[in-house]
């Protein structure tokens, strides 16, 4: 299974990640962003938004509240925050069966806590805390697009 890693420590580190990231992931496609609160998941999402040309970074909010943003055209993106959610069935008026037949990028945070009701065939982007400001970024899954030259 394809897999890349990124380091971290600034936030101009994170937006060039995202910008290799974006590069690697097909336009559609369901990705689950893994992390503890204040990893940077959103902050991630706000960067791949933007090297993908949907909307300015700026204009991402987390949904945490809303549960789904939606960005872009011609590309689509749908940012799901499923952190708020206890419940399958609480996930289920949600509609995210559609969302992921939309031709559409889906990126989900939290979607650890309902494995069942996401895709088996999904990429997983994992950030982790390092020393100081540092994170560790691992995209994984056999839907990433090959890169054209060695890390």
């Amino acid at each position: 299974m394809p897999s890349y890693t990124w380091l971290t420590a600034h936030p101009e580190e994170t937006r060039a990640a995202a910008g290799e990231l974006a590069t690697l992931l097909p336009r559609r496609a369901v990705v689950q962003l893994t992390g503890n609160l204040g990893a940077g998941k959103t902050t991630l999402v706000a960067a791949l938004v933007e090297a993908l040309g949907v909307a300015p970074a700026n204009a991402v909010t987390s949904p945490t509240f809303a549960l789904i943003h939606e960005y872009g055209e011609p590309t689509r993106v749908y940012h799901v925050d499923l952190y708020r959610l206890d419940a399958e069935r609480e996930v289920f008026t949600l509609g995210l069966e559609e969302i992921f037949e939309a031709n559409a990028l889906v990126l989900i945070e939290w979607g650890e806590k309902f494995p069942r009701l996401l895709p088996r065939d999904r990429i997983v982007i994992t950030i982790e805390h390092g020393a100081g400001d540092q994170r560790r970024i691992t995209a994984t899954g056999d839907l990433l697009l090959t890169r054209t030259s060695p890390q």
